[in-house]
């Protein structure tokens, strides 16, 4: 029951962020690295991340921000990007355990968005074939129209479902991800049938923009760092947050009567023949690079909050969250 007490489940639907627990610092020799010796801890020259999905979206500024802060905490020399997007992670995951399921050098990003596709689309690769390394951060998600919507509240939003969900269109990322269930637990507490949802899914924020900008659809949901210029500049209107209470000047969605909150985490992956030693290897590179001033900066820039766990408090959060999604999948009746 630990786990569960320590997880928001609104609705019988959304679940909230996990807080981490800081694990100690590991060397290459699986023993505890001393402070005098971090400095000159390295994982390997060379190292590859795979991002599953396309470039400029969270997993994308994700995986590239963690890479530069590895170089720049010396863990690394240098990093070489993979881009592999597709159904939510799900390809980029089967191609990674497929060539890279040995590789001490290889890392592959991953996180909520990628368990909800599982959960949804029940692929032959699973989460059973790669093994947690970190979690990085967890970020909220922004509901966005275009600037010119007569939209102006999530009241509007919520009104507009009950009367005719269908007629709503909303826009987010890969199909049973966090965004989709998110839109699926909204319709059902605005009164709306969720089978009757049409969301458009999308494998990158600049996608989800362009559709809203476009016309095409009438509601956004991502991480507002996917949004941030076109707030900036207007085009699009933020109207609620999926965080508890009002974040980035935005009023939270509960707070406008809709009784949901829900996180998206972004973290670490490795291959399942990847030794535990080496694992150990990868938490603290993964771990020094975390505490490197670029990453602080990459953080505060795109809004994330930090949110660190690895080992079994990963490994059971990770195993909570695709029961969860499974039974919210099945509940939302939501379609790929």
């Amino acid at each position: 029951m630990k786990n569960l007490q320590r997880r928001h489940l609104l609705a019988s639907l959304a679940t909230a962020t996990l807080t981490g627990v800081v694990p100690g610092a590991w060397g290459q020799s699986g023993k505890p690295i001393k402070p005098a010796e971090a400095n000159k801890f390295k994982l390997t020259s060379k190292l590859r991340i795979v991002i599953p999905a396309n470039s400029g979206g969270g997993w994308d500024q994700t995986g590239r921000a963690l890479g530069t802060s590895m170089i720049s905490a010396g863990v690394v020399d240098e990093v070489e990007y993979e881009n592999k997007g597709g159904k939510g992670g799900t390809l980029g995951l089967a191609y990674y355990a497929e060539k890279y399921n040995d590789d001490p050098n290889a890392l592959l990003i991953g996180g909520m968005v990628m368990v909800g596709a599982v959960a949804l689309q029940k692929p032959a690769v699973d989460l059973s074939a790669i093994q947690p390394i970190a979690r990085l951060t967890s970020d909220y998600l922004v509901m966005v129209v275009p600037g010119n919507s007569p939209i102006r509240t999530v009241a509007d939003v919520s009104a507009r479902m009950k009367s005719n969900l269908k007629s709503v269109s909303v826009a987010g990322g890969s199909s049973g991800g966090v965004d989709h269930i998110f839109a699926g637990a909204f319709a059902r507490a605005a009164g709306a049938n969720p089978e009757d949802l049409v969301y458009l899914p999308f494998a990158s924020g600049p996608e989800v923009v362009t559709a809203l900008l476009a016309g095409k659809a009438t509601v956004g949901l991502s991480g507002y760092s996917e949004f941030s210029s076109q707030l900036a500049g207007g085009q699009l209107r933020a109207i609620g947050v999926s965080s508890r209470k009002a974040s980035f000047g935005i009023p939270a969605i509960r707070d406008q009567g809709i009784p949901l909150d829900m996180a998206n985490w972004r973290g670490v992956l490795t291959g399942k023949g990847v030794s535990t030693e080496r694992q150990a290897a990868m938490v603290e590179a993964v771990r020094l690079a975390s505490l490197h001033d670029s990453w602080k900066a990459t953080l505060k820039q795109n809004r994330w909050v930090a949110a660190w766990a690895t080992g079994k408090d990963l490994k059971e959060s990770m195993d909570l969250d695709l029961t969860t999604t499974r039974v919210m999948v099945h509940l939302l009746k939501l379609k790929s």
